[in-house]
């Protein structure tokens, strides 16, 4: 009797997973694109570009200008964290996009080249669009935190690199940034790039981990 009780059961659970699978299935996807895209989001973005040049201009006044070296745009999200910015200053330190001495390419990082560091900070890097086209930033982090953080992170490449070396655009004004890109070489660094979620400091320990084995790296 109890067997015969079952089976509609089992039976029934079985139709209903039969034909409601592509659901399912629709369902676990958003879910993973979902969590994705908060790991992706949820970070300090750093562009940066191997130039030839870089220079910023504000009210038609040169207040920035490198030679050869690296234009870096720095977005800061609202949950970013000091590890953040630790995070970025070693992969933007220890990134290689030039050859060595033999001619081998993407061998020297910017300290064994001398090279110089223009940063420019820029919240649009978390810009969204609305169902308006119209750019939303409430991903960026407000103006005077980020002002404080902004800073903070010049300090952490001054103490990495050499001062004299790092340069800096305006913070908070309208600024014209003009730059010879070398190659072209554009590449975005994410403090969370490692998928192990937007919060929680093993994430940032493991990551700053593998950024100072690449900074000492010397090949």
């Amino acid at each position: 009797l109890m067997a015969s009780r079952r089976q509609p059961l089992h039976r029934g659970l079985y139709l209903h997973i039969k034909y409601n699978l592509p659901l399912i299935v629709l369902i676990a996807i958003v879910a993973i694109i979902h969590r994705q895209t908060i790991v992706v989001t949820a970070a300090m973005r750093v562009v940066i570009q191997r130039v030839k040049s870089a220079s910023v201009t504000v009210d038609q006044k040169q207040v920035s200008a490198i030679g050869p070296g690296i234009l870096a745009l720095v977005g800061l999200h609202h949950e970013d964290a000091e590890t953040d910015m630790q995070y970025c200053v070693k992969r933007l330190l220890a990134v290689k996009l030039w050859e060595n001495d033999n001619g081998a390419p993407w061998r020297h990082h910017i300290k064994q080249k001398g090279f110089e560091i223009l940063c420019v900070s820029q919240f649009t890097l978390y810009g969204t669009l609305s169902k308006k086209n119209q750019p939303d930033y409430k991903l960026a982090m407000k103006a005077d935190q980020a002002q404080t953080m902004y800073s903070k992170f010049l300090e952490m490449l001054k103490e990495g690199y050499e001062k004299d070396r790092i340069m800096d655009g305006k913070f908070g004004e309208m600024m014209d940034v003009g730059l010879v890109n070398d190659g072209p070489v554009t590449l975005v660094i994410d403090s969370r790039d490692d998928k192990k979620g937007p919060s929680g400091s093993q994430m940032s320990s493991s990551s700053l981990e593998d950024a100072e084995k690449i900074n000492n790296d010397e090949r």
